[in-house]
């Protein structure tokens, strides 16, 4: 009895991570080649398809069905941009990832509002790379150093001289408000928030709603950058 029970221990094994399906978008076949062969080997990603412009992935991806887009923010035809905003328009849980040369705030605020779930440059180290969109799998933001220093300059601009206004309006925010910043900062999805919390994964996002209203921000990843731009501001443990 103990023997078969040890020889089933012996033969179990956690479950792997599930592969995400991933699709490309760049005009550079030598870039997509080069990223392709990183995500395959990676034993985490799975390349469907790539392609050279906004137009090829549209025809096929009802077809395709993908987890992941990387798209490129300039490209012949359709931009990135626009290619973003119709990911999300025809697949709402799409996770798409801005990988681009472009190190332009204006890009990185724009494609952040239009619901990107992160902005990574071309230049970041491979391994990085895969560490951040294995993050974006599991719901947190896909930001490098770089990215994230040009975001925190641009949210930190209209706070240089603080008014009665902003004063006031970080007076509203709540205390567990606060406690979900903190960890929205921190890089946590909502489900992990609501467990470090012990609350709904519900309650979380009435939060989050709630802290982009006040803040008149647009998304999670302005929102994690609004706490490096603002360092001053208590946030709860």
């Amino acid at each position: 009895m103990s023997d078969h029970s040890e020889q089933q221990n012996l033969d179990w094994h956690e479950p792997a991570d599930p592969v995400a399906n991933v699709v490309l978008v760049d005009d550079h076949p030598l870039f997509r080649r080069g990223v392709a062969d990183l995500l395959n080997e990676s034993g985490r990603f799975r390349v469907l398809a790539d392609f050279d412009c906004a137009a090829a992935l549209l025809g096929e991806l009802d077809q395709l069905q993908p987890d992941l887009a990387l798209i490129d923010m300039h490209m012949p035809g359709e931009d990135g941009l626009s290619l973003l905003i119709q990911l999300k328009s025809r697949l709402p849980d799409l996770r798409v990832v801005m990988l681009t040369a472009s190190d332009d705030s204006d890009h990185l605020l724009q494609a952040i509002q239009s619901g990107a779930d992160g902005y990574l440059l071309k230049e970041t180290d491979a391994d990085l790379i895969l560490q951040r969109l294995e993050g974006v799998l599991e719901g947190k933001v896909a930001l490098d150093d770089e990215a994230l220093l040009l975001l925190t300059q641009r949210l930190r601009e209209p706070a240089s001289n603080p008014s009665p206004h902003h004063s006031s309006t970080l007076d509203e925010i709540t205390l567990r408000e606060r406690q979900t910043l903190a960890l929205i900062a921190s890089g946590m999805s909502n489900k992990l928030i609501a467990r470090e919390l012990g609350i709904s994964d519900g309650t979380v996002k009435v939060y989050v709603k709630a802290l982009l209203r006040k803040l008149n921000l647009h998304s999670r990843l302005e929102l994690a950058a609004w706490v490096h731009a603002h360092p001053e501001v208590e946030l709860a443990p």
